[in-house]
């Protein structure tokens, strides 16, 4: 019987960890078929995603028969940023997985002041 797995996404900023707004966070099975799709709030966090999983028993035996553990790619997207790609993240039942991630500000040059923050 499927199970649910969840993940959870936190983008921020410089080794200071400044939490970034807005970043588009985008949730996908491996075969690309988008799961979800949110975005970050004023800390950086989005609400955990529903990902549907093998049921928790899998997991618990020697050798299962199929793989324990749901797999999915990420995908993050912010204005005046690097994109950012996870992939072959595992999620396992009742379980939550977090993922961390440290977006680069690059100079893209738009009149939004992200070159001189860069320099």
């Amino acid at each position: 019987m499927p199970a649910t797995g969840y993940i959870q996404v936190r983008a921020y900023t410089s080794t200071a960890q400044f939490p970034i707004e807005d970043v588009a966070i985008t949730v996908t099975a491996t075969d690309g078929t988008a799961i979800a799709m949110r975005l970050t709030d004023r800390n950086g966090l989005i609400s955990p995603i529903e990902i549907p999983v093998p049921d928790r028993v899998e997991s618990l035996q020697p050798n299962p028969p199929e793989r324990p553990f749901a797999i999915v790619n990420l995908y993050a997207r912010a204005r005046g940023y690097e994109q950012i790609e996870a992939e072959n993240l595992q999620v396992f039942a009742d379980t939550t997985t977090y993922q961390n991630l440290e977006i680069i500000l690059v100079d893209d040059g738009s009149p939004d002041q992200c070159g001189k923050m860069c320099d």
